[in-house]
């Protein structure tokens, strides 16, 4: 029971996921503007993903799962330059200025885990996790948005999420608290610009 659970909330809350998940909540909450949200699941979710669908095709990774830490660089890199392409994209869309900082926050987080997993396997759901309970917090200091309940439920599910990062063995605890770190310190860094 418990590692049907791990598997599900590290499957729900897949780090190419919580992107879109954060700008639904912005669009919902009209601070990105309507629209937008199909353009961030485009380069934080699909491309990211066929891009790796294609890597597994061409026998640069063994699975999705990635779960040697040499074979998870190509997928993060490429990860990084779709996002930051994203950021840059609806930035020249004139798009609401939360949503474009955001998302370049999470290119530099995507590029930092890239440039951290050259050496040491970092946990990409940890820095996933942490970026959005970052994000929300800076959202909610400076704009008394999502509200206190948002965050507290963001943070509650990062927890959950390190927790399944552990169950099913993907990390060690150091791992999972520097994913969490990295993605907190990024989101508030870029929401202090």
């Amino acid at each position: 029971m418990k590692k049907r659970l791990a598997t599900l909330l590290s499957a729900v809350f897949h780090p190419l996921l919580v992107p879109s998940y954060l700008a639904g909540l912005l669009e919902m909450q009209q601070a990105a503007g309507k629209g937008r949200l199909w353009t961030v699941v485009l380069f934080t979710f699909v491309l990211p993903t066929g891009a790796a669908l294609l890597l597994l095709r061409l026998g640069r990774i063994d699975s999705l799962e990635m779960p040697q830490r040499q074979q998870r660089a190509w997928p993060l890199g490429l990860a990084a330059l779709s996002f930051g392409a994203g950021a840059g994209w609806l930035h020249w869309q004139g798009v609401a200025p939360a949503l474009v900082v955001g998302l370049a926050g999470m290119a530099v987080a995507v590029l930092l885990t890239f440039l951290i997993t050259l050496r040491w396997k970092i946990s990409a759901h940890g820095v996933g996790m942490g970026g959005a309970a970052g994000l929300l917090l800076a959202l909610q200091l400076q704009f008394g948005r999502p509200g206190l309940g948002g965050v507290l439920a963001v943070a509650g599910l990062a927890a959950a999420v390190g927790w399944a990062r552990l169950e099913l063995r993907a990390h060690t605890p150091a791992q999972v608290w520097a994913g969490l770190a990295l993605g907190l310190s990024v989101a508030l860094a870029a929401a202090s610009y």
